[in-house]
């Protein structure tokens, strides 16, 4: 969690308005090279999450990023078990 905590302390701070996902994502690499992109996305959620409403805005763009950088397979999906049909009677 600190990991996550300090990729979001960052993004925090990196975040101004009219920044791209891309501008925001290379400035997080020179500070955080080892990061993974799993840790980047939960941290850039935590950032919206943890924010404090301030002055200068950057909130935007930060939600532009962490929707920008999420992964499809974070996406968990369900398994539903075999669909039973209803027995049909056949004759009289």
């Amino acid at each position: 969690m600190a990991l996550i905590e300090a990729l979001s302390a960052t993004l925090r701070s990196l975040a101004a308005p009219g920044m791209t996902p891309k501008a925001l994502r290379a400035a997080l690499r020179e500070k955080h090279p080892d990061a993974s992109r799993k840790d980047v996305v939960r941290a850039a959620f935590y950032a919206l999450i943890a924010a404090q409403p301030r002055d200068g805005g950057g909130l935007d763009e930060l939600h532009s990023f962490a929707l920008a950088e999420r992964l499809p397979d974070d996406e968990t999906s369900f398994a539903f078990g075999s669909r039973r049909t209803k027995a049909r009677r056949y004759g009289a």
